[in-house]
């Protein structure tokens, strides 16, 4: 959403700068004077929850490679000198262990609220194929990141899952030995995936860029769906209301990371990973950490031949095929209307999609045997199928509820019964 510059320096440093290096200029206009709409809600405010984790995660991640060794024989016991000898390493290990998981539960409720209020529909495209991007490196990220601790969760779930590139015809034994660096996962893996996982988070941040920046070309998306017509009607400066308002979220959302980092610090990871890696002694169940359970489930769920394509690459190719799916959303959706708050029917079809979100994540974490298979089948098939026939098929069969005409309309309608409430009470006589 293109705006008038209203940044005015200030001293001679900042006129100096602004002729050469207009930076604080393009602070000013991004963060401080931006027009956002006047009705976005909490949900719009994980978009600084997550700068905020992803600052963290480098940070901490930064002063833990100072200690870690990326060595099969060392790995595991430079950890545990983390934890141990270095000043303030347990604290810094928990939050970045820790600040994964709630990355990922971020970004989770980030993706449904965009899916929810259309925020993906066309001028967005870009913005939202931007933020696929970012959770496909962080998707990356994490998991090489798993690796590192080489306890025996990390040691077998990388074998598990770097054997799936040998399911893909002709190419996939090659990758597979280029990406662990040889026949098996061992001392080379580690060192790869040591570089990869300090690599990619800077990766993130310079697609995080991008998707800001796409984000302030057509600006935001708001829960009515309604572009903005009149930006003196319809939009607040970003700064004081939304800083105020992501500021107050960034500190609930600290304190949920505190109350793990300080009183269940271990929760969500497995016991198994405090056991050296030992490549003789496989664990009784293998699993992923919970935020790649979803997508285990899903390649758990083929268990039959499709055609010529035997089960075990049916398996990697849906897997896949359900991340890649959210690419093309913005051309699956054929409905005119952004916002599920105007689309009765398609809401409850999200719902829908969302249980079986999470119970595929729940299923991930259970044995790939009779019911639980079974369950996994009609959730992955319901996920695929919300994708690639329901949502096309509502927006031509659907008939939405009539939207406001402007942003500031569905403000004034939202008061008007508190308003009128407030007119209709009556006054108390003195006694």
């Amino acid at each position: 959403m293109s705006h008038q510059s209203t940044y005015n320096p200030g001293t001679g440093i900042e006129k100096w700068l602004d002729k050469r290096l207009p930076i604080i200029r393009l602070g000013h206009d991004s963060f401080i004077d931006f027009p956002t709409p006047k009705n976005l809600n909490y949900w719009w405010t994980f978009g600084g929850i997550l700068t905020v984790c992803l600052v963290i995660q480098i940070i901490t991640g930064v002063i833990l490679a100072m200690h870690y060794t990326p060595h099969e024989d060392y790995a595991f016991a430079s950890v545990e000198h983390i934890m141990r000898d270095v000043n303030y390493g347990w604290l810094m290990r928990y939050v970045h262990l820790n600040g994964a998981a709630l990355f990922f539960f971020a970004v989770y409720l980030h993706m449904f609220r965009g899916i929810y209020y259309g925020s993906y529909k066309e001028p967005r495209e870009v913005l939202w194929m931007l933020g696929v991007v970012i959770f496909i490196l962080m998707m990356a990220t994490a998991f090489m990141g798993y690796v590192l601790p080489w306890g025996q969760m990390s040691y077998w779930a990388a074998t598990v899952i770097t054997n799936l590139f040998s399911a893909i015809p002709w190419v996939g034994e090659p990758i597979k030995t280029l990406l662990i660096g040889g026949f098996s996962v061992d001392n080379p893996t580690l060192n790869r995936f040591f570089s990869l996982h300090y690599l990619l988070p800077f990766a993130i941040f310079g697609v995080v860029v991008l998707h800001v920046w796409a984000l302030h070309v057509p600006g935001n998306n708001n829960p009515t769906g309604v572009e903005v017509k009149d930006v003196k009607k319809d939009t607040v400066p970003f700064h004081p209301y939304y800083t105020t308002k992501d500021g107050f979220a960034i500190v609930v959302f600290l304190t949920l990371f505190a109350a793990f980092v300080f009183f269940n610090p271990n929760g969500m990871g497995h016991p198994d990973n405090y056991i050296p890696a030992n490549p003789l002694v496989t664990p009784p169940s293998i699993v992923p950490e919970w935020y790649f359970l979803p997508f285990y489930a899903i390649l758990r769920a083929i268990t039959f031949d499709v055609l010529f394509i035997p089960a075990k690459l049916g398996g990697v190719i849906a897997m896949f095929a359900s991340i890649l799916v959210l690419f093309l959303l913005p051309w699956l959706d054929t409905s005119k209307v952004r916002s599920m708050r105007y689309r009765p029917v398609a809401r409850g079809w999200f719902f829908l999609f969302v249980i079986a979100c999470i119970a595929l994540g729940w299923l991930g974490g259970k044995p790939a045997e009779g019911a639980y298979v079974l369950a996994a089948q009609i959730a992955t098939a319901y996920y695929f199928g919300y994708f690639l026939i329901i949502m096309p098929l509502l927006g031509v069969l659907e008939k939405p509820k009539p939207l406001p005409k402007s942003i500031a309309e569905s403000v004034l309608k939202k008061d008007a019964p508190a308003a009128a409430s407030a007119g209709d009470a009556q006054p108390v006589p003195a006694e």
